[in-house]
């Protein structure tokens, strides 16, 4: 017999094999999340804000309501996980996990307006991960790449780095104003790092002209650096999904690469 955590762990913690009950749950809080996140964005329009402030004022303190409950449920059952036992230290840990973050920081400007003055509700979409296979299959990747990753991030700064102080030391003096510091010029840097381009500063010296035509070219080939890893990743991830489905008997369930599977 379940105890009452575990009820509700089940409750809240979608999986594939969920009851009708989970999955009605679970539809209603992907409604929620989708319905907050639209309403973030029609309240920035000035006439439908003036026009339907009160009902989004209500339909935020409903929200936050319940994904608040949600996230006291969450803490409270949590332990049923056996990745997070603990009162203490179980709780702590999952209190620190990324989906955790994301459903305290969509809550706490409603509660801390004055320390968090903007309205985070549209990160509700990254909760929308729990329920999605597609959303889990990016988080893997991600997490198995972030070494390469990391490396490719790192030498993108100190690239930006050289290229800003650089730039500095050859424009300040003619611009001023376009190049005041090093770090008011990583702005252009990074606009041409990216190869966006900013039209209103552009670099006037020769050595300056060189140094934005070479952080160009190096841009272009800098920043597809991500899109190859992430992209080995994904057809990683695929290769290994669909070499775990070949792997299962469709008679049986069990594993063809098991020693004691029947063939036949």
């Amino acid at each position: 017999m379940p105890t009452r955590k575990e009820r509700v762990y089940d409750l809240l913690d979608y999986t594939n094999t969920a009851g009708p009950l989970e999955r009605a749950v679970t539809a209603g809080l992907v409604a929620l999340i989708i319905a907050n996140v639209v309403a973030v964005v029609l309240e920035s329009e000035t006439a439908l804000g003036a026009r339907f402030g009160p009902f989004f004022a209500a339909f935020e303190v409903f929200s936050v309501a319940v994904f608040t409950l949600e996230y006291v449920l969450r803490l409270w059952s949590i332990m049923a996980s056996p990745r997070y036992r603990g009162p203490v230290a179980g709780r702590l840990r999952y209190a620190a996990a990324p989906y955790a973050v994301i459903d305290l920081l969509a809550v706490l400007p409603f509660y801390l307006p004055l320390v968090i003055p903007i309205d985070l509700r549209v990160l509700l979409l990254f909760k929308l991960g729990r329920y999605s296979t597609a959303f889990s299959v990016v988080e893997r990747v991600v997490l198995r790449k972030r070494g390469e990753l990391f490396v490719a991030v790192f030498v993108s700064f100190v690239l930006l780095v050289v290229v800003s102080s650089r730039t500095y030391a050859v424009e300040h003096e003619g611009q001023p104003g376009a190049f005041p510091s090093i770090l008011g010029t990583m702005y252009w840097s990074l606009e041409t790092l990216t190869t966006l381009g900013y039209g209103d500063v552009v670099t006037h010296t020769t050595v300056g002209r060189f140094l934005a035509s070479l952080t160009s070219v190096i841009g272009v080939a800098l920043f597809g650096l991500p899109a190859g890893i992430l992209a080995s990743g994904f057809f990683e991830e695929f290769h290994r999904r669909r070499g775990d489905r070949a792997a299962v008997c469709p008679h049986c369930g069990g594993r063809l690469d098991d020693g004691d599977h029947e063939q036949g």
